[in-house]
């Protein structure tokens, strides 16, 4: 069971997140602090008293956009400590996602909060805690993927996607209407991918080898051009890309 603190300076924001943590079962506690500076002192004294503690913490449900200190501030005080609790973004800001992951959270849940988003920050928590219970979960949709925007899950379409960029153990999908970031890495995306026709051209990079319109040559450098836009294509990778090509063309 977790012991939680939830932490925005919103009151109607704050409540609401009480309420659902309250009423998910892996949640044994749940205290709220109305700004960083009053969960650092709370903090404080769950470090003081121990991971066993009587005021142990294991989980910080975290705002981002708060007076004074801002949520990813708490957090990079927080990664100075030996053991310091769990951190998870609950926020409106799509746009520090990258930072989050670097910042070590567990998860980065986007408002409005909807309680089985949620509940998934909770159980990857109470994993790495030790204490998820085993519960069947069903198979992922192989034609498409979800993305969560602004509180909203939709799903891709695999088809749809040009290509992927890295971000930590994040990655960034593109279409031809935009493009989501996801908490999956590159390469579980590459091993789930290779028979789908999507190749690594570069360590940053992921491509559909149907959305190439163009392999360029330019002064030793190999680049492919996927819709408007040009990506770089690393040595390494260049002559698989080639003769893929080559192959794909000569069908």
């Amino acid at each position: 069971m977790l012991r939680a603190l939830a932490v925005d300076d919103e009151r109607p924001s704050l409540e609401e997140l009480l309420y659902l943590l309250n009423a998910d079962p892996r949640i044994a506690s749940v205290e709220g602090a109305g700004d960083a500076t009053e969960a650092l002192r709370r903090i404080n004294r769950a470090l003081e008293s121990g991971p066993d503690g009587p005021d142990a913490i294991d989980v910080v449900f975290l705002d981002i956009h708060m007076p004074g200190l801002d949520g990813l501030d708490l957090a990079r005080l927080l990664n100075g400590f030996a053991q310091p609790p769990l951190i998870v973004f609950v926020t409106a800001h799509e746009d520090f996602a990258v930072q989050a992951f670097d910042l070590k959270a567990v998860d980065y849940v986007l408002k409005p909060v909807r309680t089985e988003r949620l509940a998934e920050a909770v159980r990857r928590a109470a994993q790495l805690r030790g204490t998820a219970p085993r519960i069947p979960v069903s198979e992922p949709d192989p034609d498409h993927l979800p993305v969560e925007l602004g509180g909203v899950t939709r799903f891709v379409a695999v088809e749809d996607i040009t290509h992927v960029e890295a971000h930590g153990d994040y990655a960034r999908l593109h279409t031809a209407k935009g493009s989501h970031l996801v908490r999956i890495p590159l390469s579980t995306l590459e091993d789930r991918w290779r028979s789908r026709g999507f190749v690594r051209i570069h360590r940053r990079y992921l491509v559909a080898l149907r959305h190439i319109g163009e392999l360029r040559l330019d002064a030793g450098t190999v680049s492919v051009l996927v819709g408007t836009e040009e990506l770089q294509v690393s040595r390494r990778h260049a002559r698989e890309l080639r003769e893929l090509l080559i192959r794909r063309t000569a069908r």
